[in-house]
């Protein structure tokens, strides 16, 4: 017997003995967490069994297959739990990663501000040392988890009198506190995704500092590269009946609500095709050109993705991979909003039922731009991959070796 035809057996036979679908999600969640079936390629001292990320894909197969749910969707599992991991103290890791594996606790990410996007290591939100606690102020932006999140990912300054990269803290930030204000941000294509959130001394527990102190920017270098390399967002399909399940689709209905519009953002390749075949557009040889040129783009993604899988599957750390994927979908959606209004024309800017896909290909045109600001802009994924793939010289630094106090601000 093969091992993982071995770590088949042992699953199923746990499932047989476990799996209750009229369990409450959190109590299944709880068990499968103590089964260490929750996160099979994390170390076996923290929940896991250390299996590769093939052998993990094996789980992940036959929780399906038996119709259990997984663990929970969003920021804890996939960017908190992994940076915590990788850089928390056991005491930290005792604290938060058990919880935000069973969902008992939900994690939003503080990292963007006014300010401080792009360049997020300019940062201006300040931690400062007050007994056994740190008290906080400043605002944070682009939040999409904030408005019920029980746990913050949290960047902030806490030595102004070193270069930038050298004076940030990363923490765990408890959310329902007085001096955290959360507010939704009106979008142009109609949604409230987002959240901006201001913080007015707040307090963190010292032992909720995440790595070294003044050494958050290796840990925001750890989140950023899980999100880069997070695969496209997927909505799971329950089956079955119980008091789990319903509990897990709702979870799943409150969780990708808020990203209702991202396939707008990434462009709608799919409707592009149909549609330029339905209207008759792909007669005329610029809108079939403009086609064959966007379905190629898509199939080279597809590919780069499909390596970036193949390097996790094999245990490799984030690469860049990421980065390339990120530039592909962002010229992929500028270039799907462009066939789009090829194929409409000015009924492109109706959204409403009597425009363009019925008013999708507006909303298209609206959130397009999104995708080449989230999670990285362009001209950063640029850097990144000229500076680390190519070897190419880094940009002129600005003050980079100056006390961050001394150096201009937006």
């Amino acid at each position: 017997m093969s091992f993982d035809e071995g770590l088949r057996a042992e699953l199923r036979t746990w499932l047989a003995g476990h799996w209750d679908p009229g369990r409450s999600l959190v109590e299944w969640r709880q068990l499968l967490v103590d089964g260490r079936w929750a996160v099979p390629a994390w170390p076996k001292e923290w929940f896991g069994r250390g299996l590769t990320e093939a052998e993990a894909s094996f789980v992940k197969e036959e929780l399906r297959s038996a119709g259990a749910i997984g663990p929970p969707l969003g920021v804890g599992t996939a960017l908190a739990g992994p940076t915590i991991l990788a850089h928390g103290s056991d005491q930290a890791r005792s604290r938060f990663l058990r919880y935000l594996l069973t969902g008992e606790e939900k994690w939003c990410q503080l990292f963007s501000e006014p300010g401080a996007g792009s360049d997020l290591a300019g940062l201006t939100t300040t931690a400062v040392i007050d007994g056994s606690e740190w008290i906080v102020n400043g605002q944070k932006l682009w939040s999409t988890s904030a408005h019920h999140a029980d746990i913050g990912l949290l960047l902030a300054r806490t030595n102004w009198d070193v270069p930038k990269h050298r004076g940030i803290t990363c923490f765990a930030i408890p959310m329902r506190q007085p001096g955290i204000e959360v507010r939704p941000i009106a979008q142009m294509n109609g949604y409230r995704s987002f959240n901006e959130i201001f913080i007015t001394d707040a307090r963190i527990p010292a032992e909720n500092v995440i790595g070294d102190i003044d050494g958050g920017w290796a840990v925001a270098l750890t989140t950023l590269a899980y999100e880069r390399r997070a695969s496209g967002l997927q909505k799971p399909e329950y089956e079955g009946s119980g008091r789990a399940v319903e509990e897990a689709r709702r979870e799943a209905d409150d969780y990708f609500d808020t990203y209702r519009w991202y396939p707008q953002r990434a462009g709608r390749v799919d409707l592009a095709l149909e549609r330029g075949r339905t209207s008759g557009s792909t007669a005329d040889p610029i809108v079939r050109q403009a086609l064959a040129g966007l379905l190629s783009l898509q199939w080279a993604m597809d590919w780069t993705a499909r390596r970036a899988r193949a390097a996790q599957a094999r245990g490799q750390a984030p690469g860049a991979e990421g980065s390339i994927a990120k530039l592909g979908a962002s010229r992929i959606a500028v270039e799907a909003a462009r066939v789009h209004t090829l194929i409409a024309g000015a009924d492109a800017m109706l959204a409403s039922p009597d425009g363009h896909l019925d008013g999708i290909a507006a909303e298209i045109l609206l959130s397009v731009p999104a995708q080449s600001i989230a999670g990285g802009t362009d001209e950063i994924q640029r850097n990144i991959l000229g500076e680390q793939v190519l070897g190419l010289p880094r940009e002129p630094p600005v003050g980079k070796d100056l006390p961050f106090r001394s150096v201009h601000k937006s």
